[in-house]
C-alpha cells in the first residue's frame, strides 16, 4: 500500500538554506493553488536553482531592482516574472533575507484539480502536458504577477501553499545544465542546477539557449 502524501505544510525553515539545498529537496514536494472554482494541487517534479550574486543566470545578479525585489526578502514566498511579452513564470525564495536566490519551478504532476488546469491548458494534449514547463505550470495554476510576494508559508488562508508532500529518493534525482540559460549561467559543468525526477513523463524536454538572429 502506498502511502498518501503528507499535507503538513513546509515551514519558513526549510527554505531559509542555501539554494542548491532547497531545489532537489522540492522534488516530490506538493504545491497548492487555492482558487475560487477551488483547489490545484501539483507534485513538482522538476525544479532549477539559481544563486544570485553569485550566478550569471539569475536575474539579482548585478543587484536588486523593482522586478526582482521579491527575491531579497524573506525566505519562502513567491517571486514571479513574466518574460517574453507573454508568460509568467514562479519561483521560491530562498535563504537569508538579503541573499536573493531562489528556485524556478519548472514542471510538475497536477494531482487535484486537474479539471480546473484543463481549462487553462486547452492546448495540452494530456494532463501529463498540463504542467510540463514554467510557463505552462504558472499557467495551469492561473499564476500571475499578481500573486508576486505571496507567503506560501503563511497560516491561514493564501493562495499558495507549499506542502510535505512526498521527498523523491536521492537515487531517483538527476541534474544536469539549466534550460536556455545563456553563457556561463548556462554552463553545465560550471552550473548543473537544473534537478528532475528521473523517468517521469512530466519532466520538460531539455533545450539549450540559442541566440537570437538579427534580421537583414
Amino acid at each position: 500500500m502506498i502511502a498518501s502524501p503528507d499535507r503538513t505544510p513546509l515551514p519558513r525553515a526549510f527554505f531559509d538554506r542555501p539554494v542548491l539545498d532547497v531545489a532537489p529537496d522540492l522534488l516530490g514536494r506538493i504545491l497548492v493553488r487555492s482558487t475560487p472554482d477551488g483547489p490545484i494541487a501539483l507534485r513538482l517534479t522538476e525544479v532549477e536553482a539559481y544563486d544570485g550574486p553569485n550566478d550569471p543566470g539569475s536575474h539579482a545578479y548585478r543587484g536588486q531592482t523593482a522586478r526582482n525585489s521579491v527575491m531579497f526578502g524573506e525566505p519562502g514566498h513567491v517571486y514571479v516574472y513574466f518574460t517574453y511579452g507573454m508568460w509568467h513564470c514562479m519561483n521560491l525564495v530562498c535563504g537569508p533575507v538579503g541573499r536573493a536566490s531562489a528556485v524556478l519551478l519548472r514542471a510538475g504532476e497536477i494531482v487535484e484539480g486537474a479539471e480546473l488546469a484543463r481549462v487553462r491548458r486547452l492546448s495540452a494534449k494530456n494532463d501529463k502536458e498540463l504542467a510540463k514547463g514554467p510557463a505552462r505550470l504558472a499557467t495551469a495554476l492561473d499564476v500571475g504577477r499578481a500573486l508576486d510576494g505571496t507567503d506560501a508559508c503563511a497560516e491561514g488562508e493564501t493562495p499558495l501553499r507549499m506542502l510535505t508532500g512526498t521527498p523523491i529518493p536521492s537515487d531517483q534525482v538527476r541534474n544536469g545544465p539549466r534550460t536556455g540559460v545563456a553563457g556561463e549561467g548556462g554552463d553545465g559543468d560550471v552550473h548543473p542546477w537544473r534537478f528532475w525526477v528521473a523517468n517521469d513523463p512530466t519532466v520538460s524536454p531539455y533545450r539549450a539557449h540559442v541566440p537570437k538572429r538579427r534580421r537583414g
